[in-house]
């Protein structure tokens, strides 16, 4: 799964390191369902993408992030962006986040491998504790598909942070902790078998 690189590669994804050199694609990708028009989410506009990139590489600078491209096998398009983040590495835990896919891919086998990778890397070569996950509590489409990933509810937290458009989130937090993980990572490679041909 651990490719060249810090590559994490599998069946209908690779997630590749970002850097600026997916600027061109990214700006295209995200704008495949104009995506920064949801008002619940955190999604860059086309023309903030540099700096949405610049932010991500300055955290893995501090050794808070890890940031990746998701580029589709099927199309060899890159389709979206994910990253491991806020890593409190003294006490082993990491949270998943700051996620988005194009339109077209949603719904496909996308998010589900790249969780599969992304959570299989935090817990069998970083060696963490707990995995977090972390919504805005109207961001259903969000709530569901973490919960479908094997991930529980921890807590609301309330009034948690203002938004751009002046309105208050209140962010939903969920997780996966080290017990957990076999059951998860099962239970998630049963769900890709439903996207391979019968």
């Amino acid at each position: 799964m651990v490719g060249q690189e810090g590559y994490l590669s599998g069946e209908y994804v690779i997630l590749e390191p970002l850097s600026m050199d997916h600027l061109p694609a990214l700006s295209l990708a995200v704008a495949d369902g104009e995506l920064w028009n949801l008002w619940y989410s955190r999604v860059p506009h086309a023309d903030d993408m540099k700096g949405y990139i610049q932010a991500a590489l300055d955290a893995e600078q501090r050794g808070e992030a890890l940031a990746y491209a998701v580029r589709y096998r099927e199309s060899g398009a890159i389709v979206g962006c994910t990253r491991l983040c806020h890593w409190d590495q003294p006490n082993r835990h990491i949270e998943i986040g700051y996620t988005w896919y194009s339109k077209s891919v949603q719904r496909s086998a996308v998010n589900t491998e790249s969780k599969l990778l992304l959570l299989s890397y935090a817990f069998e070569t970083l060696d963490v504790i707990a995995v977090e996950f972390r919504t805005h509590f109207h961001n259903e489409a969000s709530r569901q598909a973490i919960a479908r990933l094997g991930a529980k509810q921890d807590g609301i937290l309330r009034n948690h942070q203002l938004l751009k458009d002046g309105t208050v989130r209140d962010t939903v937090v969920y997780s996966i902790i080290d017990s957990e993980w076999p059951e998860v990572k099962s239970n998630l490679k049963l769900l890709l078998q439903q996207y391979q041909p019968q």
